[in-house]
């Protein structure tokens, strides 16, 4: 008999040891919550007052909070492509482009996981706007989608998708003990707004500084409030989601990282390659395995670092993966604080191609930028084009919105045209910027003689690092990207617009359009 209980205290032994082996040795689980056209420094971790977002901050405070985080490309759908591919958008072919077809030969990391066990699903806006087709058929990017929850949303023009509900739904189906992935894609704050509703929490005189940009009035910052009211809903969502993980006995391996895919939906920001498009939110935490929680990273990260994280997170390897090469690194030496890793990038590449139609045949406002140090230098490819989109079409490439049509009305009225000037007006082919002086990007140093050997060593890296790429534009191939077929109902915008054809994008107002012949630059 003793023998026998001894028998049974081995195999209960044995089974518990290999319980507790399995939860150590489980991979983390993943959640990916990314709101929807997001500046930095639009958290309340990071010190802005008029913003209140406590599930962010819980994350920064738990885990890194980022401060020289970029993405290649400040619009959803290439800056998500680089997200899901690891890539500087200007290697993704079509994917460089907004509302594209999503090149077939490029692989994401969310179809890597299920292949190695991973349950993968995403809830709202997942990689978008544009179509992605395999052999024919819709193709799903980032694994099943989780949408049946509804709500009644708080305002106007904000998602009925019960993101939280979802999250738990997404939970539920998931197969016991298969580690996971979720892409929480809000679509707040994107426009548009239910105008005034911020003022129901905060009063414009909470906005510390208006961008010098903009003109700094009543209309103005009732809109930057609506903005904020926004953000703090996708926050709201984003801390339901961490006490769903935290009453599932999840939260200790589950990482989770917050951010946004490109700046706020404002004039001269979203769509456009200043310090602000580019420059976003990143905070991230896994209790399991970041080390020394509540650190602040200065160093630079790209979101072409974000596949080779997860990846390596997975326990994946990229060659084994079918996935092209990566232009990012991955994260982990910074999660394990491992002190004596060198920098992951010393400097940054932005850029941008085709972003909103609205140019005659389609063309786009090709720009390539480079952050080091303390400067930023853009080279504007085709500077005799509007920025922002052609004026007879409503600058397309700006969303509609109360800050805008500000902006324009002064400028038909002849008054504060330097308004207008910085957000819609031509630019000069080169650009340089002293970011700690000035931050909004609003003095052109490029033409200073005192920095001519700065500019001339930035541009060199800048065209030497794109040639090695392989980057078309600067390998003399760059009218590539406009001849990449537009998949949206609006391409040909501009020629079908003169013809007299009555269309409308739904993402300007009708009075943004201009009468060429009044416009003086």
């Amino acid at each position: 008999m003793i023998q026998m209980y001894r028998f049974y205290a081995i195999v209960l032994g044995c089974l518990i040891l290999a319980s507790c082996q399995n939860q150590v040795e489980k991979k983390p689980n993943i959640l990916f919550a990314i709101a929807d056209d997001a500046s930095y420094p639009h958290m309340s971790a990071y010190g802005t007052k008029w913003i209140n977002t406590p599930g962010f901050d819980y994350v920064a405070a738990n885990g890194l909070l980022f401060n020289r985080a970029y993405t290649t490309n400040a619009k959803c759908a290439p800056s998500r492509a680089t997200i899901l591919t690891g890539r500087n958008s200007w290697l993704l072919e079509e994917a460089c482009n907004h509302w594209p077809y999503f090149p077939e030969k490029f692989k994401t990391f969310t179809e890597v996981l299920p292949e190695v066990g991973y349950y993968v699903g995403y809830t709202a806006k997942g990689w978008a706007p544009g179509k992605a087709i395999r052999n024919g058929q819709p193709r799903d990017l980032i694994g099943k989608s989780f949408n049946q929850h509804q709500l009644q949303p708080p305002a106007d023009h904000i998602s009925k998708n019960d993101y939280a509900r979802n999250f738990e739904a997404f939970l539920d189906s998931a197969p016991e003990e298969a580690p996971w992935f979720f892409w929480y894609g809000s679509t707040e704050p994107h426009r548009e707004y239910q105008y005034g509703i911020g003022l129901s929490t905060r009063n414009i005189e909470d906005i510390d500084s208006v961008p010098p940009y903009w003109p700094d009035n009543d209309t103005v910052r009732t809109d930057m409030l609506d903005y904020a009211f926004e953000i703090e809903y996708f926050d709201g969502h984003l801390q339901q989601m961490i006490q769903v993980l935290r009453d599932r006995r999840e939260l200790e391996n589950t990482v989770i990282v917050v951010t946004a895919d490109n700046g706020m939906p404002f004039p001269r920001v979203k769509g456009q390659v200043y310090e602000s498009d580019h420059h976003l939110p990143l905070a991230m935490m896994w209790p399991r395995g970041i080390q020394d929680p509540g650190r602040v990273i200065d160093e630079i990260i790209s979101f072409s670092d974000f596949a080779p994280t997860f990846l390596e997170l997975a326990d994946v390897d990229r060659e084994s993966s079918g996935m092209q090469p990566f232009s990012g690194l991955s994260l982990m030496p910074i999660l394990e604080d491992d002190d004596i890793h060198q920098p992951l990038h010393e400097y940054m590449i932005v850029g941008k191609e085709r972003h909103d139609v609205g140019r005659p045949d389609d063309v786009g406002y090709p720009v390539r930028g480079i952050i080091r140090d303390d400067y930023f230098l853009v080279i504007n490819f085709e500077p005799e084009r509007w920025p922002a989109g052609n004026p007879e079409t409503g600058y397309l490439n700006c969303d509609g919105s109360p800050t805008k049509s500000t902006i324009l009305n002064l400028h038909r009225q002849q008054d504060h045209n330097q308004f207008w000037t910085a957000c819609f007006g031509i630019r000069q082919e080169e650009e340089l910027y002293r970011i700690s002086e000035d931050p909004y990007c609003m003095n052109n140093l490029a033409n200073d003689p005192e920095l001519s050997f700065v500019k001339m060593q930035m541009k060199d890296q800048l065209i030497q690092q794109l040639s090695r790429e392989g980057d078309p534009r600067v390998l003399g191939n760059g009218a590539i990207f406009d001849t990449y077929l537009d998949a949206s109902p609006m391409s040909d915008f501009y020629t079908r617009w003169q013809s007299g054809e009555e269309l409308d994008p739904g993402w300007v107002n009708t009075t943004d359009f201009e009468n060429i012949a009044l416009i003086k630059d």
